[in-house]
């Protein structure tokens, strides 16, 4: 899907040295930027910024890729503060897990938010505005894919190529971080999880089942590019799309597990809060405005490749088996203590 050619992003490096934006661009600018800290304050508002925008712009499917996934980030977030993490671990451990899902959920929508809204404006006025994208530092490999989008209406590229930037966007300043690395990659709950196949990304629908995929080596991007593709397959799948799709418009996000675990079964409690209840607004730092593509040029057409079909099974079962391993092993483990 993608050809690596070091001299196709030439043009628009030398474009972007040049460039001066006109009093018009400007305007544009300010109030793209007004709307990406307005959405980006918290999981929820990201969620639903996400969402909004697919129904107005159906043909972009990332956006509702996104949507979906965000939703399980805040889900994982919520997860710290049931019972079983709380039994498991140490608050500042709790606070850390925490961070990293947010730092890498704010990261994507910074850079990601304000290419949707530019593709927004160029639908607008019916011509291509890519040339913005200098001023939120977004990665000359999007430039590029947008404006190969712009003349091809390849929209199965866009979303991979939105998928690979997201990606890589996190890999330094939330995988590679040193804190996190330390606290959190390298901690035996989350070695646990990667063992046992704990962490899954679900989509659920209003009938109770679950689909989606489990997480492994997420550290490595190879496998994080993959399983967003895999997702994409599922999420947009002629047979499961609409069920997602009516669960997405008829729930709305809370970031408790509970928003889908009372249609699996009626006994189902409430084990995990409302993310609001029980996180405050983060506020982040800037990145470093480096582009990654500098580094990462020559994996560009190994990235840009599509998957193979698989069969999509329900993991209702599955999941749910997974999660009384879990709680069996917290508890067994907090037993031990005790016992000590």
């Amino acid at each position: 899907m993608f050809k690596r050619r070091s001299s196709q992003y030439q043009p628009i490096l030398k474009k972007r040295s040049l460039k001066k934006y006109s009093y018009q661009d400007n305007k544009f600018i300010i109030e793209i930027k007004k709307n990406t800290v307005k959405y980006n304050v918290d999981n929820v508002a990201r969620t639903n910024a996400y969402g909004m925008f697919y129904e107005k712009n159906k043909e972009m499917k990332w956006a509702f890729l996104a949507s979906m996934v965000s939703r399980n980030a805040g889900w994982n977030m919520t997860d710290l503060w049931n019972k079983w993490y709380v039994l498991a671990l140490e608050m500042e451990i709790r606070r850390l897990f925490f961070l990293t899902f947010e730092r890498a959920n704010w990261i994507i929508f910074q850079d990601a938010y304000p290419q949707l809204l530019i593709y927004e404006l160029s639908k607008k006025l019916n011509k291509p505005m890519f040339h913005l994208l200098k001023a939120f530092n977004v990665s000359v490999f999007m430039e590029y894919e947008w404006n190969i989008f712009w003349e091809y209406r390849d929209y199965e590229r866009i979303m991979y190529s939105l998928i690979i930037n997201e990606q890589n966007m996190i890999q330094q300043p939330v995988i590679k971080n040193k804190i996190f690395q330390k606290k959190v990659f390298n901690s035996l709950p989350y070695k646990l999880q990667e063992l046992g196949h704990f962490s899954c990304v679900i989509f659920p629908t209003l009938q109770g089942k679950l689909y989606g995929s489990s997480v492994h080596g997420f550290e490595k991007i190879d496998n994080r590019i993959n399983l967003g593709k895999r997702l994409a397959a599922i999420l947009f799948s002629e047979e499961h799309y609409h069920s997602f799709y009516h669960f997405s418009k008829k729930i709305e996000h809370t970031g408790s597990r509970y928003d889908y675990e009372k249609f699996i079964h009626p006994r189902f409690t409430r084990e995990t809060p409302f993310l609001r209840s029980c996180y405050p607004i983060i506020q982040h730092e800037k990145l470093i405005d480096e582009d990654w593509l500098c580094k990462n040029e020559k994996k560009v057409k190994k990235w840009g490749r599509g998957i193979s079909k698989e069969e999509i099974n329900e993991i209702t079962k599955w999941f749910l088996h997974k999660q009384h391993q879990m709680h069996g092993l917290i508890a067994l483990n907090h037993w031990v203590l005790k016992k000590e």
